[in-house]
């Protein structure tokens, strides 16, 4: 067995810690506190006495619809989720969990209907989506769409997109802002 020389032993430690960090991140459990205004109402849960328990939550209930209403409490459920998550699809946004983001239900492709088509400057063709997405050819033969075909826009390696338009035209895609 080669033994390293002393003076690269802490370089590779410093690689190795590098390297270990990101997998590191990925596992660590990132669940952050729910909001004060949300918590308050399961403290409720905890008092003993009934006509205290229903008055907390009378209080707290109130407290929360008013944030609501305030726009500073925002409640969605799995399906918003999910549909905002397909909104986003494409998209280079930062590593945030809006929208739960980063559990398992991450979106790994979206199926639509073009809406129109036309050329970029460099000649490659831009396909808007029925929601308004914009996705541009990247890569492949001209793919020749037209209203109404259908498209299904999948994640490929690395980061990029496959787009599979029509009658099985394929072409690398990217999402536009």
């Amino acid at each position: 067995m080669t033994r390293l020389p002393r003076s690269l032993v802490p370089l590779v430690m410093l690689t190795l810690g590098a390297l270990a960090a990101p997998a590191a991140a990925r596992n660590k459990d990132v669940s952050t506190p729910p909001p004060p205004v949300f918590q308050a109402v399961l403290d409720c849960k905890s008092v003993a006495d009934p006509a205290e328990r229903l008055a907390c939550y009378d209080r707290t209930v109130g407290a929360m619809a008013t944030a609501r209403d305030a726009k500073d409490l925002v409640i969605a459920d799995r399906e918003t989720m999910r549909e905002a998550r397909r909104g986003l699809f494409g998209l280079s946004l930062p590593s945030i969990k809006l929208f739960g983001g980063g559990d398992s239900e991450d979106v790994k492709a979206i199926e639509s209907t073009i809406e129109s088509t036309y050329p970029a400057r460099d000649g490659q063709a831009v396909f808007v989506l029925a929601d308004g997405a914009r996705w541009k050819q990247i890569a492949g033969r001209p793919v020749y769409a037209k209203r109404g075909d259908p498209i299904v826009i999948e994640t490929a390696s690395l980061g990029s997109y496959f787009a599979k338009v029509g009658k099985g035209q394929n072409a690398r895609v990217i999402r536009i802002q």
